[in-house]
């Protein structure tokens, strides 16, 4: 690694990927040198359409490459712990795809390994790093007490066969796109929620195909989330006793707009995959800190675990404090 840029490999050339190594390949403090699947030759096409130098045809070969510093984890959601495991073990820095997991234990052990080896480990939330919601953050106080949360992202899937809809993969709504509304309701209320209610509605495989859930957090302030794979749909709202704040296109940030009750506000829109990636490299090479850490990933854990655990026995379900 040199003292400006850091030299990342890919796990799973997947679509995911392609969209972090096509923004985030414009990020000034990164190099992509590496990818590999067990498909190797998918991982060549890959390569070849980006300009990557080197291809593997396993992931284990990857991890072994003392060319890599750090890798990006972008398999299906059940392999994001035994790979990110694997990849701290080898020594490298890991930026691993949302959602990091929906069992908090997994959390707990990946970034103590992380912090034995004094390693910097990400769940990719990419929309987090964005000016847009720096400046929602920002305008939050302007609504005066918070009293309610409005979280939805929706969009249609027909194709039966997709990876989302595996069980055996940790499919199913709530992990692919409403694992987005849990983390707006908790950026917006600022702390953990205390109480999670969660319904939904199961495909054939038994995977969720849309989930609805309501958190209520210490202030009182509640959070109302809808996830779906059957129409589209994206807002994050914060409602308080002054007014309404909005986010216009919250999770893929292409519409840079904000809304303060009547009032439009203008933001200049940002690749959020390139923002990632350079807040990561930042943090690898010393000279910045990681956004996202085991606290946040820990809160989104416990917060989906619940929402799965109320669903499923058709009762509220306690965080604790």
């Amino acid at each position: 690694m040199s003292s400006d840029r850091v030299r990342w490999g890919i796990l799973g050339p997947g679509r995911i990927s392609a969209k972090l190594v096509g923004d985030g390949g414009h990020a000034a403090n990164a190099t992509v040198v590496a990818v590999g699947s067990r498909d190797r030759d998918r991982a060549a096409e890959f390569a070849s359409r980006f300009g990557i130098p080197r291809v593997f045809g396993s992931y284990e070969a990857l991890l072994a490459d003392p060319e890599v510093d750090a890798v990006y984890i972008g398999t299906p959601n059940s392999l994001h712990h035994p790979q990110t495991m694997l990849a701290l073990a080898a020594g490298k820095h890991v930026l691993c795809e949302k959602p990091y997991s929906r069992h908090p234990q997994e959390v707990v052990e990946a970034f103590d390994a992380a912090s034995a080896a004094g390693l910097i480990l990400m769940e990719a939330f990419m929309w987090r790093h964005t000016t847009q919601v720096r400046r929602f953050e920002e305008l939050l106080p302007e609504i005066g007490e918070l009293a309610s949360i409005r979280a939805s992202f929706s969009f249609v899937l027909t194709n039966e066969g997709d990876v989302r809809l595996d069980p055996g993969l940790d499919g199913g709504s709530l992990m692919d796109v409403g694992c987005y509304c849990v983390s707006g309701s908790r950026l917006v209320a600022g702390t953990e929620p205390s109480l999670a209610f969660g319904e939904q509605t199961l495909t054939s495989s038994g995977v969720d195909r849309t989930f609805a859930g309501l958190l209520r957090f210490p202030s009182g302030a509640v959070a109302e989330i809808v996830a779906g794979f059957t129409s589209r749909h994206r807002s994050l709202e914060a409602i308080g006793s002054k007014g309404n704040l909005l986010l216009h296109d919250p999770w893929m940030g292409e519409d840079g707009g904000i809304r303060l009750g009547d009032r439009e506000i203008s933001v200049e829109s940002e690749n959020a995959y390139r923002l990632e990636m350079e807040n990561m490299s930042a943090a690898i090479l010393g000279v910045g800190k990681p956004l996202l850490g085991r606290a946040d990933a820990l809160g989104q854990a416990r917060t989906i675990d619940a929402l799965y655990r109320s669903a499923a026995s058709g009762s509220a379900v306690s965080l604790g404090a």
